[in-house]
């Protein structure tokens, strides 16, 4: 299981840069939006390399077919 973390780094000027990670995909907005809102103007996103990532759901199926030498 991956750590979910939120990262912020707050400039004199007072910019803040936040850096999310071990959130796979563009759910990680849905995460910061309430914060983003509260902090002000966003003006640059970067996505990382987990927001490119997709879950991959795999399922497979087989059969063994009984087979006899008589």
């Amino acid at each position: 299981m991956t750590m979910e973390t939120l990262e912020f780094i707050i400039y004199p000027d007072g910019r803040v840069q936040e850096k999310v990670t071990g959130i796979v995909g563009s759910s990680c907005q849905e995460v910061t939006a309430a914060i983003e809102k509260e902090l002000g103007v966003v003006l640059s996103q970067e996505p990382t390399s987990d927001y490119f990532t997709q879950t991959v759901n795999q399922s497979a199926e087989t059969s063994n077919p009984v087979q006899s030498s008589w």
